[in-house]
């Protein structure tokens, strides 16, 4: 088995919970079905739960969340130390939106609210490098995407995957041990819906409107998902 340590940045609301429960049963759920080997260590960081060291885990998988990467939190800047940790250590780390943002803002990057606003709904993503993990091979796959803020320096000793039209820095890679993406695989797409709606006031209508036809198109989620299991295996 290998052990994977889920580093929890936010909870979903409660009223969205039916649709797919939290965050710790939405990561299990998508990789299941392409790494049926790992188990899922959860620690509930934005509460201030942290590993001990960077060696509780073999792989740590970094959420999304409502909060900001640049927000003045204390478990924000001990998560900044942890993912500096986890660098120094070897073991490998997926960061997933608000994860992907913190992977920049802790190694020296910069993180701001993007000029184009929100981007939500499905988004397509382009390969600017292809990796030899990136198995089944695509030059472009579909995810989802619920953000304000991006990446807009990347970080020392980085390599940038993927982007998206709204999302120049949409993947990318640190050192051989990190790799991040802003979209989340692991979100459904009822509950990408419902979070569009939920968030309509201040995403937009007629943003909200153009996200929800978008979700007719395919996803790539396991795709995806097999190339973060591969790159945890080097």
């Amino acid at each position: 088995m290998t052990k994977v340590g889920l580093l929890e940045c936010d909870h979903v609301r409660e009223e969205l919970l039916p649709i797919a429960g939290d965050y710790r049963d939405m990561f299990p759920a998508l990789f299941s079905q392409v790494a049926p080997d790992w188990e899922f260590v959860f620690y509930d960081v934005c509460n201030g739960h942290f590993p001990a060291s960077a060696d509780e885990c073999e792989v740590y998988v970094c959420t999304g969340s409502k909060f900001s990467v640049y927000d003045d939190e204390p478990w924000i800047h001990r998560l900044k130390e942890f993912v500096r940790e986890i660098r120094d250590s070897g073991k490998k780390y997926l960061g997933i939106c608000f994860g992907h943002q913190m992977l920049a803002e802790a190694l020296g990057g910069k993180v701001q609210k993007s000029a184009v606003g929100w981007c939500v709904g499905l988004h397509n993503f382009q390969v600017l490098s292809q990796e030899e993990w990136m198995v089944p091979a695509r030059q472009s796959f579909n995810l989802l995407m619920m953000c304000q803020d991006q990446v807009m320096e990347l970080p020392p000793d980085s390599k940038l995957l993927a982007e998206s039209q709204d999302c120049p820095i949409g993947m990318f890679s640190v050192g051989k041990n990190m790799v991040a993406i802003q979209a989340h695989p692991e979100f459904p797409k009822p509950y990408e819906k419902a979070l569009m709606e939920i968030r309509t006031e201040r995403i937009g209508q007629a943003k909200v409107e153009m996200g929800i036809v978008s979700l007719e198109l395919p996803l790539h989620e396991l795709t995806f998902a097999n190339w973060l299991k591969n790159f945890a295996a080097l």
